[in-house]
């Protein structure tokens, strides 16, 4: 009987694979500093050489960035071809605003799902977390960036790679959404007490590890910021048009 040869991969090879898992898994996220190599090595239980170059292929492949005596980092912007351009739209096309709002609808709704589904304790904690740095934010900015963390918890309580990358991939998007979506809400009485109070039934919905009510409130919650943003417009269409009115003399 003839024997085949097994071939045992390369230590930096492994290393490698270890780091590209740990990079879709979102257990390093874009812009995270890797620890130093002489940790990371230690951790591995690899040499320096090995864990070098594993770096450097995974640098090759633009998935890290090393600065000269400043560390390795995970490429900041794994998906900025993606993202970049319906940054631009939105700046410009007030309508893509509804768009995305659809879009959320059914991303948002599925991850709040799978993360009531499958979260982990660790999960919810870090989703409860989340949610304490939404209420304590004093600016909009601030509070926007938060939200947008809070919805990457949830994605990551999803433990579904494809939706976290999303949901990392359109950030800039995102941010930019919820922080034009506060401002129309300062604009309605209570309108912002509101929104907060269908973020904590969401967080809710998901701790207690109810799938369907989890969707049903990340929907419902979205389905408020629509109503609330075509009323705003309503109105500043009725007093656009009656300031034509008045400078016409009509």
């Amino acid at each position: 009987m003839a024997y085949s040869k097994i071939n045992q991969p390369k230590i930096s090879d492994v290393i490698m694979n270890q780091l590209e898992q740990m990079i879709l898994e979102g257990s390093l996220q874009p812009g995270q500093k890797l620890p130093p190599e002489r940790e990371l090595a230690l951790q591995f239980e690899v040499s320096r050489p090995s864990l070098r170059e594993a770096i450097q292929k995974l640098e090759a492949k633009g998935l890290l960035l090393r600065r000269q005596g400043g560390g390795t980092y995970v490429k900041e912007q794994l998906w900025q071809s993606l993202a970049d351009p319906i940054v631009e739209l939105m700046h410009s096309d007030s309508e893509s605003q509804y768009d995305l709002l659809e879009f959320r609808h059914a991303t948002e709704g599925m991850m709040a799902y799978f993360a009531a589904l499958r979260g982990t304790d660790a999960d919810m904690q870090n989703i409860k977390e989340k949610i304490q740095a939404v209420e304590a934010a004093s600016d909009i900015e601030a509070k926007a960036e938060a939200i947008v963390c809070f919805y990457r918890a949830i994605a990551e309580a999803s433990h579904n790679v494809a939706m976290l990358h999303l949901v990392l991939s359109l950030s800039p998007v995102l941010h930019e959404n919820v922080a034009q979506n506060l401002e129309l809400l300062k604009r309605r009485a209570d309108a912002s007490k509101m929104a907060n109070e269908h973020r904590q039934d969401l967080l809710a919905a998901i701790v207690r590890r109810d799938p369907e009510a989890a969707r049903e409130a990340s929907n419902e919650h979205l389905s408020y910021i629509e109503e609330v943003m075509l009323s705003v417009r309503e109105e500043d269409s009725r007093l656009q048009r009656s300031l034509r009115r008045l400078k016409s003399g009509a």
